[in-house]
């Protein structure tokens, strides 16, 4: 996008201050201009390859990471002493100290009433927090207590003593919708994409997701090649306004890309066109439109597109 803005306001300056005029004056043709460009062009395209192939997967995998240590930290550390802590779904947690660094809990309450058949509230002496990172579940230890269970079909309750009890809750689904169990398309690597949709392909599974973001990684940096070949002749037009029709245009362009990219990333989703040419679509129909406008100014030939300039 940044790129588009530069390569529009650039030549538009030079186009509207008539130093295109006295470059192609001098014997300087519209292919000799356009060289840098060229350069600068492969320059973006190799960093924005950088960015769709490695930086954004590893981002994304360290948001999903940060989240999930954020929701992690609001379940443990979120503890407080002698407050009735309800984080989790169906568990009420009271304790009435908690020693530095916040994983030892001292006269521990738990009310769990996960189950409508059986409710169990729970005493305990001392309790521990464990974590486990690679299951995301976190384990409550608690050590000399009871247990009183009353079930809803009988009279009475129950009471078990114990020297060591655990109760085992799952972070992924006490905050559901913050950290996926598996890791979506976009945060995989390279690598694992394609092993991905090797495995899903063996197994007969439906790989549109996947391969969908593997050729969103491989098209989205030709957008520099589409919009260098859609800037460059717009812009050396001789009545080219400098600021206005550049940010106006570039806007257009952009817009325009990005529907078509949504739209065919949707299509390429959903199986209605296969995902190599839905998300091609807007290098495909952006690039035809360029090249056509690219040869014309090469050309030197006035079209109907270029009217409006006029």
């Amino acid at each position: 996008m940044s790129f588009l803005l530069a390569l529009l306001w650039s030549f538009g300056r030079l186009s509207s201050d008539r130093e295109i005029l006295a470059l192609k004056s001098c014997g300087v043709s519209f292919l000799q201009m356009a060289f840098p460009v060229a350069v600068a062009t492969l320059l973006v395209l190799g960093g924005t390859f950088f960015l769709t192939l490695y930086a954004r997967p590893w981002s994304n995998t360290a948001l999903r990471q940060v989240i999930y240590e954020v929701t992690k930290t609001r379940a443990t550390a979120g503890l407080k002493e002698k407050t009735f802590n309800d984080e989790f779904d169906g568990i009420v947690v009271y304790t009435d100290e908690i020693q530095p660094p916040g994983d030892v809990l001292g006269g521990v309450m738990i009310a769990d009433n996960r189950t409508a058949q059986r409710q169990n509230t729970i005493f305990a002496r001392q309790g521990r927090v464990v974590v486990n990172e690679n299951s995301q579940l976190l384990t409550l230890r608690l050590f000399d207590g009871t247990v009183h269970s009353t079930e809803a079909f009988r009279k009475g309750y129950q009471t078990t003593h114990f020297s060591t009890y655990d109760l085992t809750l799952n972070l992924a689904t006490a905050l559901s919708g913050l950290t996926p169990a598996t890791p979506a398309p976009p945060e995989l690597s390279l690598r694992d994409l394609r092993a991905s949709i090797e495995q899903k392909r063996k197994d007969g599974a439906n790989t549109n997701a996947e391969l969908s973001e593997l050729h969103r990684r491989f098209s989205l940096p030709f957008s520099c090649l589409v919009f260098a070949l859609l800037a460059l002749p717009i812009s050396v037009r001789p009545t080219w306004g400098f600021r206005s029709h550049g940010f106006v245009i570039s806007i257009v362009i952009i817009v325009a890309y990005y529907v078509l990219l949504t739209v065919g990333e949707t299509l390429g989703k959903k199986g209605s066109l296969p995902p190599v040419i839905a998300l091609w679509l807007p290098n495909l129909i952006l690039g035809t439109v360029g090249v056509v406008l690219f040869r014309r100014a090469a050309q030197e030939k006035e079209g109907l597109l270029f009217s409006f300039t006029k």
